[in-house]
């Protein structure tokens, strides 16, 4: 299996995907909470780029989610923090969500094989879902504004080393952007919390007062959700 990462979403090709599996990673904060509102029973999520599409696409009972500079969209029902996406909020409901960053990562996936919607919380999951595809894989990095985030180097060099558990090293290519960010992960696997509230999004966020989520976000394989694209929408994998 050959394996490239991507720093973000900048630097990403649509037409390379083609035939292959693409795990989006928004870590914090889009990709952590997709997961965290399947995992709470929404029925699906449709990941669009901009507010206006929200918006055309909003029926009655869905709920409206998503951010732009890190706060919840006015008029809006929903952010994009974890901690918003309950049970008691999603259960039942299609959600449209709009991000800055990872809605835009999964719409640039769209000519894969497989999208797959990964974080630190299923990283475990998302490598053995890719494992089960067959197909070499793309990691994308959604990133920020088309800049490199750490949160989501680190993620991407997890879901590496758990697919190297899983398949063997000798089983696996992986460019040299991916061997990096295995090597960072492995320095930081320890300490992920301290690595996110340290880089740059991380302080921002505590700054608004999200560090809640950081902690959220930062719980290794917490779930075995993985949520898949399937006709334009987010579904969870079933195996």
């Amino acid at each position: 299996m050959h394996i490239d990462v991507v720093a973000n979403i900048g630097e990403a090709r649509s037409d390379e995907f083609i035939h292959k599996t693409v795990i989006v990673i928004d870590v914090l904060r889009a990709t952590s909470t997709m997961i965290a509102a399947l995992s709470n029973g929404c029925q699906s999520i449709i990941p669009v780029e901009t507010v206006l599409q929200a918006k055309e696409l909003h029926k009655p009972g869905d709920l409206l989610g998503g951010e732009r500079y890190c706060k919840k969209i006015f008029g809006f029902h929903l952010g994009n923090s974890p901690q918003e996406y309950t049970r008691k909020a999603v259960e039942g409901r299609r959600i449209i969500l709009t991000t800055t960053n990872g809605t835009r990562g999964i719409q640039k996936a769209t000519k894969a094989e497989h999208v797959l919607a990964g974080a630190l919380t299923n990283s475990n999951a998302c490598a053995n879902t890719a494992v089960h595809f067959k197909r070499d894989v793309v990691i994308l990095c959604a990133g920020t504004q088309d800049v490199f985030s750490l949160e989501d180097g680190l993620c991407a060099g997890l879901i590496l080393d758990e697919l190297s558990g899983i398949l063997g090293t000798k089983q696996l290519t992986i460019n040299d952007f991916g061997l990096a960010m295995q090597s960072c992960y492995l320095q930081t696997k320890d300490t992920l919390l301290e690595a996110l509230l340290a880089c740059t999004n991380g302080k921002k966020l505590c700054k608004l007062g999200f560090q809640e989520d950081l902690i959220s976000c930062s719980k290794v394989n917490s779930t075995e959700h993985v949520p898949i694209l399937e006709r334009h929408q987010l579904v969870l994998h079933t195996k």
